[in-house]
């Protein structure tokens, strides 16, 4: 008789410790799936973007615990290939109409793209603005080594626009693939002057002196964004859209010299 008590209350605690195992284990598993899993969202920008989204990244990341932001900062036009091409992306940010249409001609956005800031052109020269350039006209002296953006990039594509709108040629010493690139030259001391945009000199932080010219306004450059057609994040990359149309994205842009959307 005492033997078969003792079975009964030793299966009765084994009974117990199950439950309890079980109860842990079910604790742990909601904990998990609680935690916010780690996730890449992939933004292919516009070079001139780069100090902008790099703020917009920290605080969309701060927003969405678990995600990390992926810039991928190039030419826009390089950045347009690479997706028609079948790389992967969620968000395209172009610094062209041009570039974007490149996308969007082969539906590859999940909508149509919205325009979220515009710049211009500016005239970066090194500090102390040594050899005197005041005008776009200044740019075709045959003593300056001049830098500009290749034609196919937005930025080159304004510079040209500049020469039709001015009548004036310039004979450049390279042209480069993103407006990054023309900054460096000048701060390094590579060339006399570049054309980037204003929001490149400001970022610059002194590194180059910017001379503006009346004629870059007519040549507005436009931001489009979208998202791209069938992205491995798309509910993340709509809010990464809506942040950057939104309050935030507009000061951030703002305090970096970009202009408003039109």
């Amino acid at each position: 008789m005492k033997f078969r008590v003792l079975l009964g209350l030793l299966a009765g605690l084994a009974l117990l410790l199950a439950g309890c195992g079980g109860s842990s284990g079910a604790s742990d598993a909601g904990g998990s799936s609680a935690a916010a899993r780690p996730t890449t969202l992939t933004v292919l920008a516009a070079a001139s973007l780069t100090e902008t989204f790099n703020t917009m990244k920290a605080q969309f990341e701060t927003d969405n615990p678990g995600v990390t932001v992926r810039i991928s900062y190039g030419g826009s036009s390089d950045l347009a290939s690479q997706i028609a091409n079948g790389a992967p992306a969620d968000v395209f940010a172009a610094a062209s109409d041009a570039t974007m249409k490149t996308v969007t001609d082969k539906s590859l956005t999940a909508a149509p793209p919205t325009i979220f800031a515009t710049n211009v052109l500016q005239i970066a020269t090194q500090p102390g603005n040594p050899k005197g350039i005041a005008s776009f006209a200044d740019l075709a002296k045959p003593d300056l080594k001049v830098v500009v953006c290749a034609p196919q990039v937005p930025c080159g594509a304004a510079e040209q626009k500049m020469e039709t709108a001015t009548g004036v040629t310039l004979t450049p010493v390279s042209q480069e693939t993103d407006v990054k690139s023309v900054l460096g030259k000048v701060s390094s001391g590579n060339a006399d002057a570049g054309l980037v945009y204003v929001t490149d000199v400001t970022a610059a932080e002194g590194s180059v002196q910017g001379v503006t010219f009346p004629e870059a306004q007519q040549a507005v450059t436009n931001y489009p964004i979208a998202v791209i057609e069938n992205a491995p994040q798309a509910e993340l990359a709509q809010k990464w859209v809506d942040m950057v149309n939104g309050e935030f994205g507009r000061k951030t842009l703002n305090a970096a010299g970009f202009g408003a959307e039109k």
